[in-house]
């Protein structure tokens, strides 16, 4: 397994990082997603190919983050 590291923002609290992991984590091929609320830090664990883009529009279409590094 890889990971790769995303910064968002807009993240404030424990249901932001609920919405933002759920919603990684339907994406085909991420295996898990852990966010860090406080620092908006998001490790997407995955094994087979991900379409990235497709995983930063499920996190923007929330309507409230913003994916500002692509990866860290």
């Amino acid at each position: 397994m890889a990971q790769r590291i995303f910064q968002i923002s807009g993240t404030h609290c424990l249901a932001c990082k609920t919405l933002i992991e759920e919603a990684c984590q339907e994406i085909p091929g991420v295996s898990s997603c852990q966010v860090d609320y406080q620092t908006g830090q998001a490790v997407i664990t995955y094994q087979a190919p991900v379409n990235w883009e497709q995983l930063v529009q499920a996190v923007e279409q929330l309507g409230l983050y913003r994916v500002n590094q692509r990866e860290v």
